[in-house]
């Protein structure tokens, strides 16, 4: 079964970002034609045709992944194709006519049991220094500045992300999306990264997110490598909001170091 084809004219979020990966100057050095849209946005385009399926039981228990191929970049196109097979959607990202991602989606008959005392709470660090060998050690644990999209917040998010499935404003319900925002601050709430690079996420939803919940992530670093010259993070996380409910049990990859390439 084919579901309906999704288009977004992609938008890069993250232009006044840190993370000068989404800089046009600064994505050419490595490589690119210009800034990023980053990863964790297209990955919320890929939410649109799960919950536009399976509609809020895939906010409360949706499994979904993805893997980010080649840049999607700011104003273009992006059309995703999703095919079903044995309940699994196979989604696909083509933009400038090239596959950006690939990921699948699917609704498990329940939510996993998750202990949230298994995810240790702690505090993003006090002062970020500058991202060294140490900052990502395998073991260690990491925390994020808790933060929340009520109001206004909430609505320009979805504006952000060109959603426009009713959902969230009739239920009140927060974006998935905004927990993928949330692991990457889980990298950037502890160290002083330069241009960086999200590669792919795993996430099994464990329920609904509400507009305004205080969100915060619990992440345990369980990779650290090198990798055809990039450096590699590995994070394994839940979500929680409001200091006691579990929303995603996540796995979160990506090179916090890349090698410099010459602008082709």
């Amino acid at each position: 079964m084919t579901i309906e084809p999704y288009r977004v004219q992609a938008y890069n979020t993250a232009k006044q970002s840190e993370n000068k990966m989404h800089d046009d100057t600064v994505a050419k050095r490595f490589g690119f034609s210009g800034g990023l849209v980053p990863g964790v946005d297209v990955m919320a385009y890929m939410m649109h045709q799960p919950v536009a399926k399976w509609g809020r039981a895939f906010l409360e228990r949706g499994l979904i992944e993805a893997r980010f191929a080649k840049p999607v970049y700011d104003g273009e196109l992006a059309e995703l194709t999703a095919e079903e097979s044995n309940d699994v959607l196979s989604i696909e990202v083509q933009s400038r006519g090239e596959l950006c991602a690939t990921g699948t989606a699917s609704l498990p008959a329940s939510a996993p049991a998750v202990s949230i005392a298994d995810y240790r709470e702690v505090a993003a660090v006090a002062e970020r220094k500058p991202v060294n060998g140490a900052s990502y050690e395998v073991g260690r644990w990491l925390g994020t500045t808790p933060r929340n999209w009520a109001g206004d917040a909430a609505t320009g998010y979805l504006a952000d992300i060109r959603e426009a499935d009713p959902i969230y404003a009739k239920e009140g319900l927060g974006h998935p999306g905004l927990l993928q925002r949330v692991m990457n601050r889980a990298l950037v709430d502890n160290a002083i990264l330069g241009p960086w690079i999200h590669v792919g996420s795993r996430m099994q939803l464990l329920s609904a997110a509400r507009t305004g919940d205080v969100i915060t992530a619990r992440a345990k670093v369980i990779g650290n490598y090198d990798k055809k010259g990039h450096r590699f993070v590995e994070l394994d996380a839940l979500v929680v909001a409001n200091g006691k409910t579990p929303l995603a049990h996540c796995h979160h990859v990506a090179i916090y170091q890349p090698r410099e390439q010459a602008a082709a």
